[in-house]
């Protein structure tokens, strides 16, 4: 099977493009920012790095339960095609509307506001840099991908390689060449006494999100139901291990007050070992990171939208492919035009904060779809999530108490991601009577 069945896509991704995928829809800037706000939440490094395995493993859960539905449906679309099968329309109307207006868009322009920032360290370039650059990242990731999957695939695999290869050389420097005691890795911080645990869970929770972009790609992987569970959990196992030493590395120079004091923890422990030098070495480690972020989150939301497109839930306009190219160019261009609207009003870290639990939420009633498709599908499949139903309900449930205690611990940000979300209600009921054409 050379092409998706309804979309016209080509089959040009290996195995190892796969998995490289995975690893670069996770490792953004959140492993090099967010351990310092982390272990601000936590009482001791044991706690800390219990957190970052157990985050870990509950993601491993989804991703296994999303290689079943990659298996199911090796097409393009991932999440919104589950939802809008299981749940209809309108479920997977909601889900692409809040994708597009913040959770890919605005992840996206926050993330390349971080490669901005990292990029103008390297290269000590003034303040009034940051949005230029900001927009050129976005414009350059978008231009590399108007050109077919298989060179936006090579460029974004040297992405991956030099982003492991930034995070190998933070956990060589910070366990081996900093001098620290390794003592001090697991110790109890007795300033941070009665923290509470969910305030620790979202900035980790935050850094594992992305697992589910492979699955938008579905359309363009070679041989999907094999390549695509083996590459979620390898890309899974991969990102887990070194989230963990990255964290160890961290406590064994700083120690947990001094993580908790840190406001950027990779460039404290180079800087340890190679002073200034060292700090602009990690800082282009963020940055490639971060561009490979972008590149990924921009290819993997073009395709939800040109789906959508197809389905008549979107401007038919953009379920266009490229006719050599075989690429959604104008969704990927809408998609990109909307990150840098949020890049120059500023509003995009915001709304980030708005949608971040919408992101973890969409991920649990995509595992939720699992039921629907067991009961309907075909039970021959090359693979099935273990543990079933357990371990799906495991995941739907944990990740339904985090979001419970977000709107409860912060019920502003959480209740307008969910205003922002339910606003998509009447706009898909005025595009289902405006245009008659709309699949199901």
């Amino acid at each position: 099977m050379n092409d998706s069945p309804t979309s016209g896509y080509q089959r040009s991704l290996r195995p190892w493009d796969a998995a490289l995928i995975v690893v670069g829809g996770i490792i953004g800037g959140g492993i090099f920012l967010n351990p310092g706000i982390a272990a601000q939440r936590t009482d001791s490094g044991l706690t800390l790095l219990l957190m970052w395995a157990g985050a870990g493993v509950l993601t491993l859960i989804g991703a296994l339960c999303y290689a079943e539905l990659g298996a199911r449906r090796p097409h393009a679309g991932g999440t919104y095609v589950y939802l809008r099968e299981a749940f209809g329309p309108l479920a997977g109307f909601l889900f692409g509307w809040t994708m597009l207006l913040v959770i890919y868009s605005g992840s996206t322009a926050a993330v390349a506001t971080i490669f901005a920032s990292y990029a103008s360290a390297v290269f000590s370039l003034p303040p009034s840099m940051t949005l230029p650059l900001t927009v050129g990242a976005l414009v350059f990731v978008s231009g590399i991908n108007l050109f077919g999957i298989r060179l936006g695939a090579q460029i974004q695999n040297l992405f991956a390689l030099l982003k492991l290869l930034a995070v190998a050389v933070l956990v060589v420097c910070g366990l081996f060449l900093a001098g620290a005691g390794h003592d001090q890795v697991l110790a109890v911080d007795p300033t941070r006494s009665g923290i509470g645990f969910i305030g620790a869970a979202l900035p980790v929770l935050f850094a594992y999100s992305g697992f589910t972009y492979l699955n938008n790609l579905a359309g363009e992987v070679r041989d999907p139901q094999r390549a695509l569970p083996r590459a979620l959990l390898l890309g899974m196992l991969l990102v887990i291990v070194a989230y963990v030493l990255v964290n160890v590395a961290y406590l064994a120079v700083l120690g947990h007050a001094g993580l908790a004091a840190s406001h950027a923890p990779a460039a404290d422990v180079m800087q340890q070992v190679f002073g200034p030098l060292g700090a602009k070495l990690i800082a282009l480690g963020v940055a490639i990171s971060t561009l490979g972020f972008c590149n990924i989150t921009l290819v993997a939301g073009a395709r939800v939208l040109q789906v959508m497109g197809e389905d008549g839930l979107f401007f038919r306009s953009v379920a266009r492919l490229h006719p050599r190219y075989r690429t959604p160019n104008a969704a990927l261009l809408l998609l990109t035009g909307w990150a840098i609207v949020l890049a120059l009003s500023g509003s995009y870290g915001q709304l980030l904060d708005y949608a971040t639990f919408g992101d973890w939420l969409a991920c649990a009633a995509g595992v939720a779809t699992l039921f629907w498709y067991r009961r309907r599908d075909d039970p021959m499949l090359s693979f099935r999530v273990p543990g079933y139903p357990w371990l799906p309900l495991l995941f739907i449930g944990i990740v339904a108490w985090v979001v419970v205690m977000t709107m409860l611990d912060n019920p502003r940000n959480a209740g307008m991601g969910a205003l922002i979300m339910l606003a998509g209600v009447p706009v898909y009921v005025v595009w289902r009577r405006l245009f008659s054409r709309t699949g199901s």
